[in-house]
Formats: C-alpha cells, sequence, structure tokens
C-alpha cells in the first residue's frame, strides 16, 4: 500500500513522474537490499584485492630482498593507479552509466590481482599494481552513486557506509586469507587465489548490476527506458503508462559532456566552499587509513607484536571499525556531518597515547591500538559516505572520483613518507601514531566547518524545489 501511495503521490499532470518523490517516497524494498547487496560484494573483492599487498609486504620483502624505500613504493603503486582510475571511471559513469563501468572495472581487478601473482621483480609488482589500482579506483565513485541514487530518503549516506563496509571487510578478509595461503603456497598462491574468486563475481554482474534511474533521468533517457528500472523497486509503476520522466529536487547540470565542464559543476553556488573542504577533509582521513592499511602490521612487528597476531588485529580493527562506521551514520545521517567527527576525535588521543611509548609492554597496548585502529576505520568509513551526496545525479560520480583523486594523494604519500620516516625503528614507528593523530585533528576541523556550509546548501535546494514547484500549482 505505501508503494502504491508513493507512485501516486509522484504524478504530475500529463502522465509525467517525478521520479525524486517517487524514490523518496518509496519504503525500504526486496530491490534496495539487493542492491545494497551486489554493491556490497563489488567492494568487499575491491578491498580484498586492494589490501592483499598490505598483508603479503612481510613475505615480499624477504622473497625480493626489498628495501624500506622499495617497501613504499610497492605499497604506493596501487593508490596511485586508483588516483588516477577514481577520475577516469567516475568521469566515464557520468557519461554511459554506472553500470558498465562497474562491470568491467571488476573484470580488470580480477585479471591484475591474479597476473600480479605472477611478479617475479618489484618493478613488475609495481607495474601491475599500478595498473590494478586504476581498476579500484574506477567502480567506487560510480558504486556510491548508483547507492545514493536509488536509496529512500534517510538511507542515502548510510547505504555508501554499508558497502563501503564490504570494501573494509574484504580488506580485513585479506589478511586472513594471507595468513591461510602465504604459509603453503606463498605470496603468490594468495594473488592467484583472490583474482580467480573475483573473476568469478564479475562474471555475476552482467545478470544482476542495475543502472541508475535517477542518473538515467537527469541524462535524458526516455519514460520507456527509466520505467523498467523503476517497476524493480515497485512493479505496478510499469503499468501506469507515465510518458515523461523528471526530477523535481535537482537543477539541470550542463549538458556539455566534457570533464571540465563536469568539474565546474562540483563549485556551482555553496558548492564551491563545500567541496574544497569534501577533499580537504577526505585528505587528512586517507593519510591516516592508508598509512594504517599500508604498513599496520609491519608497525606492529617492531613494536613487539608477533605477525599473524599483527594480522590478525589489522583485520578486526579494519572490519569492526567498518561497522563501527555504519552505526555512527545509522545514529547521525539526519544531523549533518559534525556528527562524524566523533570517531576521529576519539581516536586522535588514543594515536597520541600510543605514540608517546608509555604502553609498550603494557597490558593496555594491545587495546588501544586495536581501539585506534576501530575509530580511524570508523571515521574513515563515514567521511566517504558524503563525498558524493551534495552533487546533482549528472555528476554525482564525477564528484565522489574529483574527492577519491584528491584523497589518493594522501594514500599516495602515506605509504611513501611511511617508508622514509616511520619504518626505520621503534622510534619512528611511535612518530607514525603522533602523526596519524594529527591528521585526524584535521578530519575533526574539517567536518566541523563542513556542517555549517551543508545546511546552507540544503536550504538552497529546498529554495530551488519550491520555484520548481510553483508554475505546476498556479
Amino acid at each position: 500500500m505505501a508503494q502504491g501511495v508513493a507512485g501516486e503521490s509522484a504524478m504530475g499532470h500529463g502522465g509525467t513522474l517525478d521520479v525524486a518523490k517517487f524514490l523518496h517516497g518509496l519504503p525500504f524494498t526486496r530491490f534496495h537490499i539487493h542492491l545494497l547487496v551486489i554493491c556490497s560484494l563489488v567492494t568487499f573483492f575491491d578491498g580484498l584485492d586492494f589490501s592483499l599487498i598490505a598483508y603479503t609486504l612481510p613475505y615480499l620483502r624477504e622473497s625480493m630482498d626489498l628495501s624500506d624505500a622499495m617497501t613504499g613504493y610497492v605499497s604506493s603503486a596501487a593508490f596511485l593507479g586508483q588516483m588516477i582510475g577514481s577520475l577516469v571511471g567516475s568521469y566515464i559513469a557520468d557519461i554511459v552509466g554506472r553500470r558498465p563501468v562497474i562491470i568491467w572495472c571488476t573484470i580488470l581487478s580480477a585479471l591484475l590481482t591474479f597476473a600480479t601473482g605472477l611478479a617475479n621483480t618489484p618493478e613488475m609488482l609495481i607495474v601491475l599494481r599500478l595498473i590494478g589500482g586504476l581498476a579500484i579506483g574506477g567502480l567506487l565513485a560510480p558504486a556510491w552513486a548508483i547507492n545514493i541514487e536509488s536509496m529512500p530518503a534517510g538511507k542515502k549516506a548510510l547505504s555508501v557506509t554499508i558497502i563501503m563496509l564490504g570494501f573494509s571487510a574484504g580488506g580485513a578478509m585479506a589478511g586472513q586469507v594471507t595468513n591461510f595461503i602465504a604459509p603453503y603456497y606463498g605470496w603468490e598462491g594468495v594473488f592467484f587465489f583472490c583474482g580467480a574468486a573475483t573473476g568469478i563475481l564479475a562474471f555475476a554482474l552482467f545478470f544482476t548490476m542495475p543502472e541508475s534511474a535517477r542518473w538515467m533521468v537527469a541524462k535524458g533517457k526516455p519514460a520507456a527506458e527509466v520505467l523498467p528500472v523503476l517497476s524493480r523497486f515497485e512493479p505496478s509503476i510499469a503499468k501506469i503508462g507515465y510518458s515523461e520522466v523528471v526530477l523535481s529536487d535537482e537543477r539541470k547540470a550542463s549538458r556539455k559532456q566534457d570533464p571540465l565542464t563536469n568539474l565546474m559543476e562540483l563549485f556551482r553556488g555553496t558548492l564551491a566552499i563545500i567541496t574544497p573542504l569534501i577533499w580537504l577533509t577526505y585528505f587528512f582521513s586517507s593519510f591516516a587509513i592508508y598509512l594504517k592499511a599500508s604498513f599496520g602490521v609491519l608497525f606492529m612487528e617492531e613494536l613487539g607484536i608477533e605477525r599473524t597476531m599483527a594480522a590478525n588485529l589489522g583485520s578486526i580493527g579494519g572490519i569492526v571499525g567498518a561497522i563501527g562506521g555504519v552505526l555512527l551514520l545509522w545514529f547521525t545521517e539526519k544531523r549533518g556531518p559534525a556528527w562524524i567527527a566523533i570517531a576521529p576525535l576519539i581516536g586522535i588521543p588514543l594515536a597520541l597515547w600510543i605514540g608517546s611509548g608509555l604502553l609498550l609492554g603494557g597490558p593496555l597496548f594491545i587495546p588501544v591500538i586495536l581501539a585506534g585502529s576501530i575509530m580511524i576505520g570508523a571515521g574513515h568509513a563515514a567521511v566517504i559516505s558524503i563525498t558524493s551526496i551534495y552533487y546533482p545525479s549528472a555528476v554525482r560520480s564525477t564528484g565522489g572520483g574529483w574527492a577519491s583523486f584528491m584523497a589518493k594523494f594522501a594514500a599516495v604519500a602515506a605509504p611513501i613518507l611511511g617508508g622514509y620516516y616511520f619504518l626505520a625503528d621503534q622510534r619512528a614507528v611511535l612518530d607514525g601514531y603522533l602523526f596519524t593523530g594529527l591528521c585526524l585533528a584535521g578530519v575533526v576541523l574539517g567536518l566541523l566547518v563542513l556542517s555549517v556550509f551543508a545546511k546552507r546548501l540544503l536550504a538552497e535546494q529546498a529554495g530551488e524545489e519550491q520555484t520548481a514547484a510553483e508554475p505546476a500549482t498556479a
């Protein structure tokens, strides 16, 4: 009954369906669950393939006799590829759709992860991880976009956090897969196994991955193409016979289809302030999370924690942090981005406490390291959820892609600087934790300022929607 009411309230004059109101008024349907599950599987295998290098690094250092500097280059190669891929994939997704980009990036990720197991030199490893990063970076912004564009009101940012829980779960599983396979089949066997598993998912996506209805309307697709997609949320919508579909809650983006025009759309009105704030906040959060992701196991080994235990702690911290991000968004999405700052705010004193060296060898050492890891992960998951939410559907993927691109400067810098400055000895590792505390402080500051301008943007959008509705009610 609720679904039918949503469809009726979305109908305008002359058989026009307001897709924005239709999707906004829906309850949480089985197809929403389908979308979340399939996108979470995509990000799970994305996170698995991406994080393998962090957990196989101890084996790679022994096998290839990697120096500290070369270890940093090997770790940063995938980040650099992801940085470039985030721009290319997100732009293509705004042109041809979310579905094809997600599918083909998953196929490429599978092939390149498998091929990484064939690397026999550090240089070959760097090249394969660089190209593999292109595919991994290319699909995340489209995956964020299709969920934001499909979910009911109040669940958009939460949906992004849920699918990125898949990414974190995949990253955590990378530690367990490495512990299970590497001692018997070497680091090569880890990449062979994970590449093959991702390939199976890629095949399944051809039959299960939908397209975004909002994107289709924003791009001027006819009602005959949009309605079959909407009918997967509410089957009766296809029988009503709408001849036109519109979006009442979005300004029209430029019809020009070039990267510069799409970029300029991210700076219209209040977005001129919001976009840089998103970039800055995501940058600081990424430095903290990728320093941990790249060298967390090595850091803990240097501080006296056995390798397998360190991998287990990294896995547990990653998955619990991601779940914490979901819970954080569950309670705070309607209250604004300032509430996201709770997790990094708690993480600051924990990181500084570890970095002080006062906990070494004590009973609180492992619990505090685990708690700090969880706070970093929860905050990062929540930050990701807001990177695409403020943009129109026609350029939403581009918005997420540019945020990811800017953040990946930190992701590339973290393992390189970490290799030079935070791996030499125990004191250097402790300095790495102190630096993480400073990054978390940057996250908190960025979120607090962003919350002020997010309220202003929402007021502007409400005014535009009211103006658009006036001619129809006159």
